[in-house]
C-alpha cells in the first residue's frame, strides 16, 4: 500500500535530525504547528467572510404579502 514512500520519510527525518539536532526539533515542531494553526484559522475566517457576503447579497424571492394576513395563493393561469 505505501510502497517505498516510508523510506523517503525516514531519510528526510534523519537529514532534519542531523541538520538541526535533537535539541531544536521540538522547537521546530512547535513553530510548524503554530504556523499550520494560524493558516487554518485565517482560511476559516476568510471562508466565513465570503459566505456571509454571498448570503447577504443573494436576492430574496419576491413574496407578495396579503395585508389580510392570509397565506399567499399560487398564481392561476387564464388559459
Amino acid at each position: 500500500m505505501f510502497g517505498q514512500h516510508w523510506i523517503w520519510i525516514v531519510v528526510l527525518l534523519v537529514i532534519v535530525l542531523i541538520i538541526f539536532g535533537p535539541g531544536r526539533l521540538p522547537e521546530l515542531g512547535s513553530g510548524l504547528g503554530k504556523a499550520m494553526r494560524e493558516f487554518r484559522k485565517a482560511t476559516t475566517e476568510l471562508t466565513n467572510e465570503v459566505r456571509s457576503t454571498v448570503d447577504s447579497t443573494k436576492p430574496e424571492a419576491d413574496v407578495k404579502v396579503d395585508p389580510s394576513g392570509s397565506e399567499p395563493k399560487a398564481p392561476t393561469s387564464s388559459n
